[in-house]
């Protein structure tokens, strides 16, 4: 019983979805029907982009990165915005995920040697907005958005033409909160100078990542994709295979499970297809305030052919609850472990900042896009 629960704690969202996926099971038996649900692409995707960047990350380029940018003296207001635009602009690479992973920790570290500790739950706030919201850039900034490119065979023009003027939006509210802060001039100094580890190694790992992204653009197919990044790390970095995030890809197996048999519930699928023909955008955002914005991704699509309302409500729909994005819950997590954490005054904050943004957000792209 205790393994369980260790489990459900480092996996809550897999096991939501097993859940779910078993509980339509009943409602839909089990065939070779399911076979058909299973988005083979996206998984090959998810495994590759998610190989190479762990191999980034395990050389400690973006650790090298940070600290090249923010050692020396900086205003209070420039390592704010250090800090916060560092998940905004590797999360369209890397995922919001893995950039709430690396920085969130690497802001704990530099607020406490200035002795801004008490900024700390603000910082992380933003941090989390950031990297929600500068993800949806790209097809690759996280898993809804390369579900969705990949759903919906978007082309890549109009999938940025949705996605630029949301992000650049969010770049300037973000910035002018960071030039909320004081002029307050601060030097910054570590203890400990990160390196690349192997330069070798790193070059694999970019490589295996510009594989990734070829891939997902349709220049070659993810089957090859997989395969060289199989073969590729088995000879030369096994070691990195181990951290691939393989319950993410069988969360994702539950998901398609469960929309699938979902799908073929013609009661439920009426009461959706109706719903969303009504406001995809609005359907998506509020669905993901309650599962978060993965799944919504995964269950609505099956329901709409309306590609660019999905991408914006799943995406904007990030912001708001805790839940909504599984990113948020991670830099959650790594706050209420530092010293002196206020959990209650962090939920307060990223409550309160995350329904700004996005009624903001949600508002615009109603008007303009």
């Amino acid at each position: 019983m205790e393994k369980a629960k260790q489990f459900f704690k480092r996996e809550p969202v897999f096991v939501i979805a097993a859940v779910c996926a078993v509980a339509s099971m009943f409602a839909v038996p089990p065939s070779a029907e399911y076979l058909g649900y299973i988005d083979l692409r996206v998984l090959e995707l998810l495994f590759c982009l998610m190989a190479a960047v762990a191999g980034m990350q395990a050389e400690g380029s973006f650790l090298v990165l940070s600290q090249r940018l923010l050692t020396g003296k900086k205003s209070m207001r420039l390592l704010t915005m250090t800090l916060v635009m560092l998940p905004f602009f590797s999360s369209m690479l890397i995922t919001n995920d893995v950039s709430l992973i690396t920085f969130v920790p690497f802001a704990v570290l530099v607020l406490e040697l200035t002795g801004q500790s008490h900024r700390l739950a603000w910082v992380v706030t933003l941090q989390s907005i950031a990297a929600n919201i500068g993800s949806m850039l790209t097809p690759v900034g996280n898993p809804q958005n390369l579900y969705l490119y990949n759903f919906y065979q978007i082309p890549t023009g109009s999938f940025f033409a949705v996605t630029v003027p949301v992000v650049a939006l969010s770049f300037v509210l973000l910035v002018a909160c960071c030039m909320a802060e004081k002029k307050q001039v601060i030097e910054v100094h570590f203890d400990r100078r990160e390196k690349i580890h192997s330069k070798a190694r790193l070059t694999l790992f970019a490589v295996l990542f510009l594989v990734s992204l070829l891939a997902v653009l349709h220049v070659i197919s993810s089957h090859t994709a997989l395969g060289i990044t199989v073969a590729l790390m088995l000879l030369c970095a096994r070691d990195v295979l181990k951290k691939v995030d393989y319950w993410l890809l069988a969360t994702f197996v539950c998901f398609f499970i469960f929309a699938g048999n979902i799908g073929e519930i013609g009661a439920v699928k009426s009461f959706l297809e109706g719903a969303l023909q009504q406001n995809t955008m609005l359907g998506a955002v509020l669905s993901s305030q309650i599962i978060s914005n993965v799944p919504a991704a995964v269950l609505l699509s099956n329901f709409t052919t309306d590609a660019k309302g999905m991408l914006l409500g799943t995406n904007i729909g990030g912001l708001g609850t805790l839940v909504a994005s599984l990113a948020s819950l991670i830099s959650f997590k790594q706050y209420i472990r530092t010293p002196g954490a206020k959990p209650l005054r962090y939920l307060g904050l990223f409550t309160a900042a995350n329904v700004v943004m996005l009624v903001v957000l949600y508002i615009f792209a109603a008007i303009c896009l």
